[in-house]
C-alpha cells in the first residue's frame, strides 16, 4: 500500500507529492495527460494533443500559464529552490504594460521610481499606493496565500512583527478603495487606473470588486518587490531549506518582478518532477482517474481537481452534508485562448510596451470595466480585455530562425461567458491591432481555442474557468466550503487544487497547506510553517 495518491499533476498537486514525498513518503501522482503540468505546461504543436495543430513546428507554447510572480514569491517555491533544477527566472525590464487609446502607456517597470516618474502628477499617489506593499512584500504575500483560516505565518512571528502588521493593514485599506467605486479617487490621469484594472481583469469578475482589487495590490506590488539578498562577494547569504524545516530565506538569485522562465512554464513542472522523483516518488501519465477503482491502495488521497471530479470520482463515500456544500460551489467565467506565431516583435505604437513581459491590452479603466461587466452579464464583449505574454522579451531561447526569418510565440487570452464556444481569434487580432498598428502582418500562424476547449488540456477549467472556482470575495474566503478546515474533505481524502485555498495562481500553495494538514492528521508528522 502507497502512504499517498496524489490526483492530478498540477503545481498545487506536485506541490503536495514533493512535500509528501521528502518527509519520506511513498508517493504516486496520477495524470490523465500525457504530459504532467496541468496548467504550468509548454507545449510544440502535436504533443498531448491537438489544440496548437497547424502552428509552425519548433515553436513551443505555454498552454496556460506564462508570467510567473509567484515562482519566487510564493512560500513554498522560495522553499522549494528552483535554480537548483536548473530554472532561470528572467525579469523583463518591464513587468507588465498598459497600452491606451490617447496618450503615452502605462508601464510598471521593476523600479518603482521609474514606474511614478512616468505617470507624472499621478506618480506620487503610485508610490503611497504601492511602494509600502512592495517593500513588505512577504507580509503582503502571507496574507494573500495563507489559508483563509488562520494568521498567515510571518506576520506576528516574523523579524519586524509590527511592520508586517501595518502592510497587512495597508493591504486592507487597499482593498477597500481599489475594490469599490472609491477607486478612482486616488488618481487624476488614465495610465496608473488603467495599469491597476489591467491586472485587476485576471480575476475574470466585475469590476470594481474586492478580490479583483487583492490581486492588482498583490501583483501590483511584487511588480516592485525586491527580495534578492546578497552578500558582499556577489553569493547568496543563505541557503534555501528544505520544505520540512522551518522559516524560508529570501529567494536566491531572483531579481523580482513577474519572472518569466527561460524555456516556458514547463521548467517548473520538470523541476518538480525531477525533485518528487529523486525523492521516491513516481508520476503516472495517461491514467485518468474515474472511480476509486482508478485508484491505488493508500493510506491518503489528494486531489488536484475541481470539487466536481472529486465528488464523481467517490460517489456516496462522501457524507451527505459535505457533498451539499461541494455541489454548491461555483463556478466562474471563462477564458478563450489564442496562441500565434509571429515573425517579429509586436510593433506596439508607443515603443515603451515592448518592454514588458505581460501587457493587458483592453484600453482605460472605464473600458475595462465596462469589458469585464459585459461577461459577467453572460455576454461577449465587443473590445474585451486581452491578456498578452510575450516572452521573447526576455527570453531569446524561445525564438526559431529559418531560412524565412525568425519565428516568435505570443500568448494570448481574453475572457469569454462560461461555456463560450466562440473562436475569438479575430476579436483578440483586432485589439492587439488597435494598439500596435502591422500586427496582423507579422502573424505567420495562429491558433484559437474557444472556452468549452479549455478543459482538454486541464479538465480543472470547467467551462473554460482558469481559477478553478468563480474567484468571488466570497469564494475566496470560503473556498470550497465554510468548513474550518478546507482542505481535508473525508477520512483520508484531502482537496488541494486552485478550489482550496489560496485559490488560483502558479504558487503550490494549495498543495503545500493541505500536504502539511495530511502529515499531521494522518501520519503525525509536524512540518514547521514556512
Amino acid at each position: 500500500m502507497l502512504d499517498a495518491v496524489v490526483v492530478g499533476s498540477g503545481p498545487n498537486g506536485l506541490a503536495a507529492a514533493v512535500t509528501l514525498a521528502r518527509a519520506g513518503l511513498s508517493v504516486t501522482v496520477l495524470e490523465a495527460n500525457a504530459t504532467p503540468g496541468g496548467g504550468a505546461r509548454t507545449l510544440a504543436p502535436g504533443d498531448d494533443g491537438d489544440l496548437l495543430a497547424g502552428l509552425p513546428e519548433g515553436v513551443v507554447h505555454d498552454v496556460c500559464s506564462a508570467g510567473h510572480p509567484m515562482a519566487w514569491a510564493s512560500p513554498f517555491f522560495r522553499a522549494f529552490d528552483l535554480p537548483a533544477y536548473g530554472v532561470e527566472l528572467l525579469t523583463p525590464e518591464a513587468s507588465y504594460a498598459q497600452p491606451l487609446p490617447d496618450g503615452p502607456a502605462g508601464v510598471a517597470y521593476r523600479s518603482l521610481e521609474r514606474t511614478a516618474e512616468r505617470l507624472g502628477p499621478d506618480g506620487a499617489a503610485w508610490r503611497a499606493l504601492l511602494g509600502p506593499l512592495a517593500e513588505q512584500w512577504e507580509a503582503v504575500v502571507a496574507v494573500a496565500l495563507g489559508d483563509r483560516r488562520s494568521v498567515p505565518p510571518g506576520v506576528l512571528d516574523g523579524a519586524d512583527p509590527a511592520r508586517a502588521v501595518l502592510a497587512a493593514a495597508r493591504f486592507g485599506l487597499g482593498l477597500a478603495e481599489q475594490g469599490t467605486r472609491a477607486w478612482d479617487a486616488r488618481f487624476t490621469l488614465e495610465a496608473a487606473p488603467a495599469l491597476l484594472s489591467g491586472i485587476a481583469a485576471h480575476t475574470i469578475v466585475r469590476l470594481p470588486s474586492l478580490s479583483a482589487a487583492g490581486t492588482s495590490l498583490l501583483l501590483g506590488a511584487l511588480a516592485h518587490a525586491a527580495p534578492a539578498r546578497r552578500d558582499r562577494g556577489g553569493e547568496p547569504e543563505v541557503d534555501v531549506p528544505d520544505l520540512d524545516l522551518g522559516r524560508s530565506p529570501r529567494p536566491r538569485g531572483f531579481d523580482g518582478g513577474w519572472a518569466i522562465p527561460r524555456g516556458g512554464s514547463g521548467a517548473i513542472t520538470a523541476a518538480l518532477v525531477a525533485d518528487l522523483e529523486a525523492h521516491g516518488g513516481t508520476v503516472v501519465t495517461g491514467h485518468r482517474v474515474l472511480s476509486p477503482a482508478d485508484l491505488p491502495a493508500a493510506r491518503v488521497v489528494l486531489f488536484d481537481t475541481t470539487p466536481r471530479t472529486l465528488l464523481d470520482v467517490l460517489g456516496p463515500a462522501v457524507p451527505p452534508g459535505l457533498r451539499r456544500a461541494l455541489e454548491g460551489f461555483r463556478y466562474g467565467n471563462a477564458a478563450a485562448k489564442v496562441d500565434y506565431v509571429l515573425s517579429g516583435p509586436v510593433p506596439w505604437a508607443d515603443p515603451a510596451v515592448g518592454r514588458a513581459g505581460t501587457v493587458h491590452v483592453g484600453g482605460t479603466r472605464a473600458e475595462m470595466a465596462r469589458a469585464e461587466n459585459e461577461v459577467a452579464a453572460g455576454r461577449h464583449a465587443p473590445r474585451p480585455v486581452c491578456l498578452v505574454s510575450d516572452p521573447t522579451v526576455v527570453d531569446t531561447s524561445r525564438r526559431r530562425t529559418t531560412p524565412d526569418g525568425e519565428l516568435r510565440p505570443l500568448w494570448t487570452y481574453t475572457h469569454v461567458p462560461a461555456g463560450s464556444d466562440v473562436d475569438v481569434t479575430e476579436t483578440v487580432t483586432a485589439q492587439i491591432e488597435r494598439f500596435a498598428p502591422g500586427f496582423r502582418d507579422l502573424v505567420v500562424g495562429v491558433r484559437g481555442i474557444p472556452a468549452t476547449r479549455m478543459a482538454e488540456h486541464n479538465e480543472n477549467y470547467v467551462g473554460g474557468d482558469i481559477s478553478a472556482g468563480a474567484a468571488t470575495m466570497w469564494q475566496m474566503l470560503a473556498r470550497p466550503t465554510l468548513r474550518p478546515d478546507p482542505y481535508r474533505m473525508a477520512g483520508g481524502v484531502y482537496l488541494c487544487s486552485a478550489s482550496a485555498p489560496p485559490g488560483p495562481g502558479v504558487h503550490g500553495m494549495g498543495g503545500w497547506h493541505a500536504a502539511r494538514r495530511a502529515l499531521r492528521d494522518v501520519f503525525g508528522i509536524r512540518v514547521a510553517a514556512l
